[in-house]
């Protein structure tokens, strides 16, 4: 079972808006609204400041001094306001109690991502946590996932993937593995319904029960 982080297990909008709003210091860009700024994540943190940046002629020095300030401020406060979607702790011990492995796949620094998940008590429900600097391309680019299903044995066909962006519909079809859209997290139902996933759900619970559902079909 892939899941995806920011949007999908944890809300980190609020974390993320705020080391944003040092990294756009001095630009003349003022702090973005938390809703704009759920809107510009999800294939990872260079790709954020630019789109925070896109109001401004393209400047790469201001881009990295940004992101420089970026990763400083957010790796100071990764888990202040972040918080668990509701379920995710009782439904991540419901797949493991099934004998289903789990793994986190994002686009968000590897290192800060573990560092999040282990603040928030859930990092060992998870085989492997791969993210941006893990030594793969980021989603869609299917490479990281597959070195997790290599990893434990599992064939696409055995595999869902369970995300709130369309990198991760993506990933899912370049997988050829089940996908569950997350239309709790940061991007509209509609444009996840556009992918054509396998599934749309509304909650983490209501994923688990479709997870779950599948895995038994199946049996």
């Amino acid at each position: 079972m892939l899941f995806d982080l920011d949007g999908t297990l944890v809300d980190t909008a609020p974390d993320i808006a705020r080391a944003l709003g040092v990294a756009l210091a001095g630009t003349g860009i003022p702090p973005l609204p938390l809703d704009a700024v759920k809107r510009m994540v999800g294939d990872g943190a260079r790709e954020l400041i630019r789109r925070a940046l896109a109001p401004l002629p393209v400047d790469g020095a201001r881009e990295e001094a940004a992101f420089g300030r970026f990763l400083a401020s957010y790796r100071e406060n990764v888990c202040v306001a972040s918080q668990l979607y509701p379920g995710v702790v009782e439904g991540l011990a419901a797949l493991r109690g099934d004998g289903a492995v789990l793994a986190v796949v994002t686009n968000k620094p590897g290192d800060l991502s573990r560092t999040l998940l282990e603040t928030l008590g859930i990092a060992a429900s998870f085989e492997a946590i791969i993210g941006d600097g893990d030594g793969f391309p980021r989603k869609p680019d299917p490479t990281g996932a597959l070195s997790i299903l290599a990893k434990v044995g599992a064939s696409p066909d055995r595999a869902v993937m369970v995300g709130d962006g369309l990198p991760d519909m993506r990933l899912a079809r370049a997988l050829g593995v089940t996908a569950v859209a997350a239309t709790w997290g940061y991007v509209p139902a509609a444009a996840l319904a556009g992918e054509r996933p396998a599934f749309l759900a509304g909650s983490f619970p209501e994923a688990i029960s479709i997870i779950r559902g599948a895995g038994q079909a199946r049996s």
